[in-house]
This record gives structure tokens, sequence and C-alpha cells, in this order.
């Protein structure tokens, strides 16, 4: 059983009025327990609308969201424990801060889950060490903290709860390189520690390239493909015609088989750029 499916998933905002926009239509989709989801589309194509009704924050206007077969729409009751079963982390997230001190804020969904004092400051300590925020800030104030570690404090407000399945819309956005690889390995720590399923926004092709086992990709409301990234993006003209880049190696290797050296299609990130590199200059073939 998957642990999150969409059956005919459909949102429409504003239904009714002069403004009404169809965000999402007909979505029908399977995620298993487990898998890292990369999803992609330009502005407006309904990615951050789907992952918002994942969790209950928005309602289908038709259709429906199960996790582990449940409808999570079935109760308001159901719908408030599904929050902390999937966490969803916002684009910056450090604008949602808002406690006195850093500790306090990543102890806020513990919290209001009942838990007892000794299993909250166990779920903060672990969940500050996932993320890389060192215990000497726990009592600073989130505003005198850097702009990456607020970053990361609002990550691990998340990653406290302990959710199933961890959802994160556009984690990197506005952080230096060094910055983004660091999030982008804290979340592969996390998912290989825990079991977690990870479903990651991003406008970013090299970070999804990277990470990223399976790829869904929006557009218009709808989803116009979904497979293992070698497959996306190998179809590099199908996604510039909806708007979207592909990754720069991606771009490299395919100017390299123009000029007659073959560089296998499975190239999509700078490591399997240079082995199969290397792989030519010993004579063979890599991927």
């Amino acid at each position: 059983m998957p642990i999150i499916k969409t059956e005919a998933l459909t949102h429409v905002y504003s239904k009714g009025s002069p403004f009404e926009s169809v965000a999402l239509e007909n979505i029908n989709i399977e995620i298993a327990q487990g898998e890292f989801v990369g999803l992609i589309g330009h502005t407006g194509s309904g990615k951050s609308t789907f992952v918002q009704h994942l969790n209950g924050l928005l309602l289908p206007t038709n259709g429906r969201v199960l996790m582990d077969g449940a409808d999570i729409n079935s109760s308001k009751k159901l719908r408030h424990e599904i929050r902390f079963k999937v966490g969803l982390v916002f684009q910056y997230p450090e604008y949602q801060l808002f406690e006195e001190t850093v500790y306090k804020d990543i102890s806020f969904g513990p919290r209001n889950m009942k838990l007892s004092k000794q299993e909250i400051d166990e779920r903060v300590r672990e969940a500050a060490g996932f993320v890389g925020v060192p215990e000497s800030l726990f009592e600073k104030s989130p505003l005198e903290i850097s702009g990456g570690q607020k970053r990361r404090v609002a990550i691990a407000g998340v990653i406290a709860m302990r959710p199933d399945v961890l959802i994160l819309d556009e984690p990197t956005a506005g952080l230096d390189p060094e910055g983004c690889e660091s999030i982008l390995n804290n979340i592969s720590d996390y998912r290989r520690a825990t079991g977690a399923t990870i479903i990651l926004v991003s406008h970013s092709m090299e970070d999804i390239a990277k990470i990223s086992e399976r790829l869904i990709v929006f557009d218009g409301g709808h989803i116009v493909m979904d497979d293992s990234p070698m497959e996306v993006f190998s179809q590099a003209d199908r996604l510039r015609s909806i708007g979207l880049d592909v990754p720069v190696v991606t771009d490299i290797a395919t100017r390299l088989r123009e000029l007659s050296i073959y560089v296998p299609e499975c190239c999509y990130t700078v490591s399997q750029l240079r082995d199969a590199i290397l792989s030519l200059k010993k004579g063979g073939s890599s991927c």
C-alpha cells in the first residue's frame, strides 16, 4: 500500500467567481514509503498547491488524498493528526520563526503533540543534530542567527515531529552554493536514518538531479511526466517546451555528443559526467 495516494485530486481557486482558476485537475498518483520524489514545474504549474493538499492545508474541490489508505479529510480529527505525520516546510521557512529562543521554536511541534518534557527534549536535540544546529544556539533568539541557521532551525522544527513524510518547498532558495549543498546533504542524511518519504519541490534542476530518485513534472495543473531523473532529463526538448531548464551537465553532455564525443544519455549530474569522461580516457564507457 502506498503511503500517499491521490484519487482524481482537483483544486479550483475562487470557484464560481470571475476569478476562478483551476490549479489541479484529476491528479492520480501513488508515493511509496521511503521514496525520494522531486517535484518540478514552472511557477503556477500546480506543484505547491499539490503538496499543500497532502497534509490537509488545502481541501480538494474534488477527489481524495489518502495516507495509509485513509482519506485524510474524512474528519477534522484525522486531518489534525495527519499534520504531525506529514511535515511541510514552506519556502523561506525562516520567516515563520516566532518563538523567543531557537530551542522553543524547534520544540513547538512536539509540544503541540502533548509529549512529555523528556520526549520533547530528546526530539529537539535529535532534530537539531540532523540539520546541523549546534546546542550553543538553543538559547539564542532566532533573530540573532544567520539566514542559513534560520533555515536549519525551521526545518528542524518540522523534523522534530518525526513525520513519516517530509515535504520541502524550495528548501535551498536564496542560499549560496555551500549552503545549498549542506541542506541537501542534511535532508538525505535524515532520510537514510529514518526511512522517511521525502518530497522535494525545487526550481533547481541541479538540486533535483542530485538527490531525487523519481521526478514528477507539473504543467498547467496536470502531471505531464513521472519517471526516473535519467528518463525525464533525457527529454530536454520536452522540458524546455513547458518552460523548464535541464541541468547544466545535461547541456554539456549533449554538446559533447554533437561533437562526436560519446557521453551516455544518463549523465545529468557532475559526478556522472566526470565518471563518463574518465571512463572515455580509459577506453571504456560509464553511466
